[in-house]
């Protein structure tokens, strides 16, 4: 059986982006509504306050877990959310995967009057860029955000790279929220 997989940009493009890329964290968490706190706080300390698009990220963060959660597998048994953030050359990436569904493709909602399905209509008209992949084993919707101040990857103003003491490591950034 062939894999469907659909996107919202070209695939040539990411995997450009992708190429020079800087794995800032990553986080596995339970399928579950009280976790999307958890993917909020880890993705603000992952950017950590010299970002200018922190508040931003954290925001649209929550919105794809709130949905991984409510609208995949994830929330069943044993299900999980992943949540990577990546820093690109001028700006930075979010990626947040679930364990997949039986329904259609993400969708983004702007009828004003719903009161609810807001969250991908907040991350389009918010994100410089966002997509999806879907696949047999789930769904990654991920969105990446300029900065005022592009960088190079791994490298912050000032001079310290990611890994400085002055940034929590990956690992202790886990341990921390884990």
């Amino acid at each position: 059986m062939a894999v469907a997989l659909s996107r919202a940009s070209d695939a040539t493009e990411d995997l450009a982006i992708m190429a020079g890329a800087a794995v800032l964290g990553t986080l596995t968490i339970p399928g579950r509504a009280d976790q999307v706190r958890t993917a909020r706080e880890f993705v603000s300390t992952a950017l950590g306050e010299l970002d200018d698009v922190t508040d931003t990220a954290v925001l649209l963060t929550s919105e794809l877990v709130t949905n991984a959660v409510r609208h995949s597998r994830s929330s069943g048994p044993g299900g999980s959310v992943l949540v990577v953030v990546l820093e690109i050359a001028d700006g930075i990436r979010v990626e947040v995967t679930d364990n997949g569904s039986a329904t259609s493709a993400p969708v983004v909602k702007g009828d004003t009057y719903a009161s609810d399905g807001h969250g991908l209509f907040l991350v389009q008209t918010m994100a410089r860029q966002w997509g999806f992949l879907r696949g047999l084993a789930g769904t990654t919707v991920w969105f990446q955000l300029g900065r005022a101040r592009p960088g190079i990857p791994g490298r912050r103003p000032g001079g310290r790279t990611r890994h400085s003491p002055a940034r929590p490591s990956q690992h202790r950034l886990a341990a921390r929220l884990g």
